[in-house]
């Protein structure tokens, strides 16, 4: 699904890193509350690690779950459009 009115997301739940569950649903972005890293698994099952991310940034990447394993940043928050 593509948003086409600029980031207006309507569900937000908290992202609990795994490194073998999935979230519940996929998320089209997230929100970082602690500067850090964030390994990334998307939407297409790509996993990767994204470094030097900001705190207080949404990063509209499409994903299914963040591991533990190479994540440093914290506070992390699902965000996605119904």
């Amino acid at each position: 699904m593509i948003n086409i009115s600029n980031d207006v997301y309507n569900r937000a739940a908290a992202i609990t890193p795994s490194n073998t569950v999935d979230e519940t649903e996929v998320f089209d972005a997230f929100l970082v509350g602690g500067a850090g890293n964030v390994a990334i698994v998307t939407e297409d099952r790509v996993a990767t690690t994204l470094t030097g991310l900001l705190a207080g940034t949404v990063y509209r990447i499409r994903g299914r779950r963040v591991n533990v394993t190479g994540t440093t940043a914290t506070s992390l928050v699902g965000l996605r459009f119904v």
